[in-house]
């Protein structure tokens, strides 16, 4: 009898073992799966962001002669997204792009035929409404980067997370220029 009931304790204990290990599996599978979404979800405003530099470069070049280091560096960090395949890499352009697009964008403003052309009202209208875009999906984007890497250091996790090769994801910033307010102007 004894044995019987050994038996059965140590039969709960593997059911219990076992099915703790595939909530924790399935929990970084959620976790990791959530950030993929949030990524793809962001991704596809980040593409078109790199699809418009092109454009803006061209109709600001004839304006701005002085400025080439900026535009240069706006071609590179497009062209580089555009052929990265790692969502890491890419968030890291991304975060690099709103910097150096925030840049242009306040060093524009020493053109004034620039700033008057239709051409570039336009683009900077199109780039304005996927920054609002961005700015949108980034909070539900950081969340789940932020829920992730909480998931994969809590303890038990972190040791499948470990054993599986789950590794911290990077969150998309806010530049500083993002963060300052320079009041209305007229």
């Amino acid at each position: 009898m004894n044995q019987t009931v050994a038996i059965i304790l140590l039969a709960l204990l593997a059911v219990a073992v076992i099915s703790f290990l595939i909530n924790l599996y399935n929990k970084l599978v959620l976790l990791k799966f959530n950030v993929d979404k949030a990524y793809s979800n962001i991704d596809v405003v980040l593409k078109q962001r790199a699809d418009e530099i092109p454009n803006l470069i061209s109709v600001a070049k004839s304006f701005m002669n002085h400025e080439k280091d900026i535009l240069t560096r706006l071609t590179e960090l497009r062209t580089v997204y555009n052929t990265t395949k790692d969502s890491d890499k890419k968030t890291e352009l991304a975060n690099e792009t709103s910097k150096v697009l925030s840049s242009f964008f306040a060093v524009s403003e020493n053109y004034p035929e620039l700033r008057s052309n239709s051409n570039f009202l336009e683009l900077q209208k199109r780039i304005s409404e996927m920054e609002n875009k961005i700015s949108d999906r980034r909070e539900f984007f950081n969340d789940s980067i932020n829920l992730y890497n909480i998931g994969i250091h809590e303890f038990p996790n972190v040791i499948l997370a470990k054993m599986l090769g789950y590794k911290d994801k990077t969150l998309l910033e806010v530049t500083e220029q993002e963060k300052q307010y320079h009041g209305v102007q007229f």
